[in-house]
């Protein structure tokens, strides 16, 4: 089956107002730009027939073209990255199999998540979207939770059933937990990792479905999927040692770079 990787970004964010070209030093003190590192992430997954960058920017194509990416322009009415990866797949003729959303602000994707993603996709054939989701330790769930207490938005947690279907998502912390996690392993809680597998029907269909309450309140695009009465499964990945965390915040900046450090990435 063929596959394209497509790394939306935009330029303008309520919250981090040009993040993709925010610039993140790893080992060795090497300073590339969030967009970059992510189009990196993105070359180490296996089985990936194309990877493009989706941006209706000029400044972001430029930093893209300038360390080798491919560009598709698309267009500044694109609400949120599936409807960017919808418009980006249907410019490159929409005759992929599998498009990966992976969003620009994920640098420390590891590949294994990517690849993962798309066998679970491959293995239900009813799921039309599938998602990562990765069981929190407790170092993670008390992040989540300092976020919080701070008022900052932080990740996106998940809750799914026993087959895997996603039940919600959710910018707060569920499933609610009074325990004390910070010294665990394993909490109850499950991050949600930001990358998407879309089947291409529905992907191209999204832009057309209406906008349903719960994804206004939550800013979550994945919701439209579960409004709309689409199946989305979460496929559990496992972290290997790998520290994961996404850029979402300017506070986030630094936890990242210790976290490349720690890692050896450059």
């Amino acid at each position: 089956m063929s596959s394209l990787i497509v790394i939306p970004a935009r330029y303008q964010s309520s919250r981090y107002p040009g993040k993709p070209l925010a610039a993140l030093k790893g080992a060795g003190g090497v300073s590339r730009s969030l967009i970059e590192r992510s189009w990196r992430a993105a070359q180490d997954v296996t089985g990936v027939d194309r990877v493009v960058v989706a941006t209706d920017d000029d400044r972001i194509r430029d930093a893209a073209e300038a360390f080798g990416a491919e560009v598709v322009m698309t267009s500044v009415e694109c609400a949120n990255g599936t409807e960017r990866c919808a418009e980006a797949h249907e410019k490159l003729g929409g005759s992929f199999d599998i498009v990966i959303n992976l969003q620009g602000d994920a640098p420390l994707t590891p590949h294994w998540f990517i690849e993962d993603l798309v066998e679970g996709l491959q293995g239900a054939p009813k799921a039309e979207i599938a998602t990562p989701v990765l069981r929190c330790d407790g170092a993670t769930l008390n992040s989540f939770l300092t976020d919080r207490k701070a008022g900052r938005v932080g990740g996106t947690t998940a809750v799914f059933a026993a087959d895997h279907q996603a039940m919600y998502f959710s910018k707060e912390v569920v499933p609610f937990t009074s325990k004390a996690y910070a010294d665990k392993d394993m909490t109850p809680v499950f991050h949600h990792v930001g990358v998407y597998a879309y089947r291409p029907d529905a992907l191209a269909a999204y832009p057309s479905w209406n906008v349903g309450p719960l994804e206004q309140l939550e800013g979550l695009e994945q919701l439209r999927f579960m409004e709309n009465g689409r199946a989305v499964l979460c496929v559990e990945v496992e972290a290997r040692g790998r520290a994961f965390w996404e850029l979402n915040n300017p506070e986030d900046v630094p936890k990242i770079e210790t976290m490349m450090a720690q890692m050896g990435l450059e």
